[in-house]
């Protein structure tokens, strides 16, 4: 049996495709791949679309105790741009909800004009075998959650000279 290769891509559902498209354009930097009344593609790589936008006119507002999709978490490459993307959002009067270095990665969750989370994250190890560790470990084991943080401290730090090392590791 094989797994697939990748996730390609997520559809949302929802009533209001422009202000969704703003949204997804401006926290991901995406492009209009395709879009007319019921139908937007967004795409920020060599993927066709990985954000598509559905608007059929029915759709109920988003129920925070509904199941479904949690989050749709999106991976930065390197601490200094995920800090500077929340500089930049933030500019943009787009500020995330929750700050947090969960142990694996330092995530921001930010949420979208119909209430979905995305998670905008850097990853803290370099391989699995590492996470697993961590995972497995005592400090994992005692709080799976993670410890908050402070987006703009955390930036000043980091144009401080602090490594991205040292600030992306959990020691509780």
């Amino acid at each position: 049996m094989k797994s697939p290769d990748k996730l390609s891509h997520i559809v949302l559902q929802t009533n209001q495709i422009p202000a969704m498209r703003d949204w997804y354009r401006n926290v991901l930097v995406a492009g209009v791949a395709f879009e007319n009344d019921a139908l937007c593609f967004l795409s920020y790589d060599d993927e066709h679309h990985r954000i598509g936008l559905v608007s059929m006119g029915m759709y109920t507002g988003h129920v925070e105790t509904a199941t479904g999709l949690h989050h749709v978490s999106f991976t930065y490459e390197t601490l200094q741009t995920l800090l500077e993307t929340h500089e930049r959002l933030a500019a943009d009067g787009v500020r995330p909800v929750w700050s947090i270095n969960h142990g694996p990665t330092v995530s921001m969750y930010y949420v979208d004009p119909d209430g979905n989370r995305v998670e905008l994250q850097v990853d803290v190890f370099d391989n699995n075998d590492d996470v697993n560790d961590f995972i497995n470990g005592p400090i994992y084991q005692q709080n799976p959650i993670g410890v908050d943080f402070d987006p703009e401290k955390m930036l000043a730090r980091l144009r401080e000279g602090v490594s991205a090392e040292e600030l992306m590791r959990r020691t509780h």
